[in-house]
C-alpha cells in the first residue's frame, strides 16, 4: 500500500470497487493502519490474513476486517492480505450514489454530461426503476 495519503486513498477507492480478488503485501509495523484503512473502505467484505507464507510458521486467519483487527495485537512477520471481490460493479455503485441524490441533483448530473431533457428523464427513470412519467412530474414541480 502506498504511504502517501493521496495515493493511498486512490488505491483504497480502487480496492473498494474492484471486481476481482485483491492481494496486498504488508509489513508488520504497517499492518494495523492498513487494516483500519481497509475497514473504512470495504466494510465487512471477507478477508484472509496470511502470515509467513511458504515458511515453517505459516498461518491463516479469515473473517471480516473488524474480526481480524481484534485478533492481531502484536503483529510479527510478513503478511499477505487477500480481499474478497466487490459484489457490485462500478456501474451499480455509481447508480446507488446517484439514487441517494435528490431528483434535482440527479438531473443536474446528467445535464452536465450533455444529455437533453428527454434523455435525462429517461435515464433517471431507468436508474431509479420508476416510470418516466413519475420523474417528469417531479421535474415539473422543481
Amino acid at each position: 500500500m502506498p504511504q502517501n495519503n493521496k495515493n493511498r486513498k486512490e488505491k483504497l477507492e480502487k480496492i473498494q470497487r474492484e471486481e476481482r480478488t485483491t492481494i496486498l503485501y504488508e509489513a508488520p509495523h504497517k499492518l494495523s493502519q492498513t487494516l483500519e484503512d481497509l475497514r473504512k473502505y470495504i466494510n465487512n467484505r471477507k478477508v484472509v490474513l496470511a502470515k509467513e507464507l511458504t515458511k515453517i510458521h505459516e498461518e491463516y486467519k479469515s473473517g471480516t476486517i473488524e474480526e481480524l483487527q481484534k485478533e492481531i495485537i502484536n503483529p510479527k512477520g510478513e503478511y499477505v492480505i487477500i480481499i474478497e471481490k466487490c459484489e457490485k460493479t462500478e456501474k451499480e455503485l455509481q447508480k446507488e450514489q446517484l439514487n441517494q441524490k435528490s431528483i434535482e441533483e440527479h438531473y443536474k448530473y446528467y445535464e452536465q454530461k450533455g444529455l437533453e431533457k428527454k434523455e435525462i428523464i429517461k435515464q433517471i427513470a431507468k436508474d431509479r426503476n420508476v416510470s418516466k412519467n413519475e420523474i417528469y412530474i417531479k421535474c415539473l414541480k422543481a
